[in-house]
């Protein structure tokens, strides 16, 4: 305990005898610990902003659209326009070992009619299963079930945009009764607000969601529709560490069945989500390494500030190193003071670094910020690897001029003048 008070006067001594030169040294580190700490939070903060809109979409989703082929396969033309079936979501379903989910959509437009007002909305026919791929938060009712769906009742849940035309403030809409197309349907959910920056239909508190059976029976997307035809369909792979294996399965299944070339990459569209949330997060990982690496250059800067200042501390201490060793002082115990006093130094001003970043972030969270970047999170890794290069940056910067006041002997020390 006298030993550590007696370095930390050591240390509060040499940052006195020079006021500026020790800010500025102090500054270096303190900036060069805040910038990393704030530039890594910044990259986890992005990462955790492009979570968030992917789950306004949905989570770990793939979207499958029909397209047109490239090539020729299975004595077909090339050309040709792939329909997506509901044959082949029960393909998928019974085939694809490595698919967890698949379910169909169909989407369209209609009519919609309430005892209050009208308007013209986006209709999308889905499952009951649509909701375990897609975020539809449900603020009052229900989403369909399964029954509904298969007995093709006429049951609908509403977007809040809908739901302000159609019914303006009013609360009691669960089991009021809305015309679709002059068919009556009753609204048994109302979702509740939600942001969704990605979409590929169109926002969704804009639609009308509509059981499969019932859309596909009552409102075809369009006059020449042929039954079973989809707009797309959404597939969530079993293993996230297999996304790119169930997808390949998926698209030989599709491929066997409708004939083109899974290789074929215009016969089928495919939006995957996973894959694209991947590449975002290793631009943003790329991103935080370049400028972690600019970071790091600014503290080791600052450790040459550290070393600089120490250097001049042991010219202004030779007689006392001297005197010291006349004493009894060991080579190893000057070697350890002046070590301490310079780790200590660079400490002090990483501690005030990195107090800075932590009151940044704090007070970010008393703000409301978008979900694209909802603010800076030090996390304990994030300031364990600051710690951690900077210790050895202290290390580094303090051994020499540690070294150096150790191998100072008692008669030239003594004789020193400054």
């Amino acid at each position: 305990m006298t030993y550590l008070s007696e370095l930390a006067g050591q240390v509060m001594g040499s940052l006195l005898r020079n006021k500026l030169r020790s800010f500025l040294t102090m500054a270096g580190i303190s900036w060069g610990i805040a910038s990393i700490v704030i530039i890594v939070a910044m990259g986890d903060g992005f990462k955790a902003g492009q979570k968030n809109n992917m789950k306004g979409l949905g989570t770990n989703l793939v979207i499958l659209f029909g397209g047109r082929t490239e090539m020729q396969a299975g004595g077909q033309r090339a050309g040709r326009v792939v329909r997506l079936t509901y044959d082949d979501v029960e393909n998928i379903r019974q085939d694809a070992y490595l698919v967890r989910l698949v379910t169909p959509e169909l989407e369209g437009g209609a009519h919609a009619t309430s005892p209050f007002n009208s308007g013209l909305f986006d209709l999308s026919g889905v499952e009951s299963t649509f909701t375990e791929l897609r975020t539809i938060p449900i603020a009052d009712g229900r989403f369909f079930s399964d029954a509904d769906e298969k007995a093709g009742e006429r049951v609908c849940i509403i977007g809040t945009d809908v739901k302000k035309q159609l019914f303006g403030n009013r609360t009691d809409v669960v089991g009021r009764q809305i015309l679709l197309n002059s068919y009556p349907y009753q609204v048994i959910g109302v979702m509740s607000d939600k942001e969704q920056d990605s979409s590929y239909s169109g926002p969704d508190e804009k639609k009308i969601f509509l059981p499969y059976r019932s859309m596909a029976r009552d409102m075809p997307p369009t006059k020449d529709y042929d039954p079973g035809n989809l707009s797309e369909m959404l597939y969530q792979p079993a293993s996230l560490d297999q996304f790119e294996a169930a997808r390949k399965q998926v698209l030989r299944i599709l491929g066997r069945d409708h004939h083109f070339d899974p290789s074929d990459k215009s016969a089928i569209g495919v939006w995957d989500t996973i894959e694209n949330a991947r590449m975002t997060a290793q631009i943003f990982d790329s991103m935080t390494l370049f400028l972690g690496f600019i970071g790091l250059v600014t503290l080791s800067l600052g450790g040459i500030g550290v070393m600089n200042i120490m250097l001049v501390t042991v010219s202004e201490r030779t007689r006392e190193i001297g005197l010291r060793k006349a004493l009894g002082a060991t080579r190893l115990r000057i070697l350890v003071d002046f070590l301490a006093e310079g780790c200590a130094l660079a400490f002090a001003s990483g501690a005030v670094g990195w107090s800075v970043a932590f009151g940044l972030s704090s007070m970010l969270k008393l703000v409301k910020m978008p979900e694209m970047f909802p603010g800076l999170p030090v996390s304990m890794t994030t300031s364990v690897l600051a710690f951690s290069a900077l210790s050895v940056i202290a290390v580094l910067s303090a051994l020499f001029p540690a070294w150096r006041a150790s191998a100072l002997t008692p008669v030239e020390a003594l004789r020193y003048e400054r």
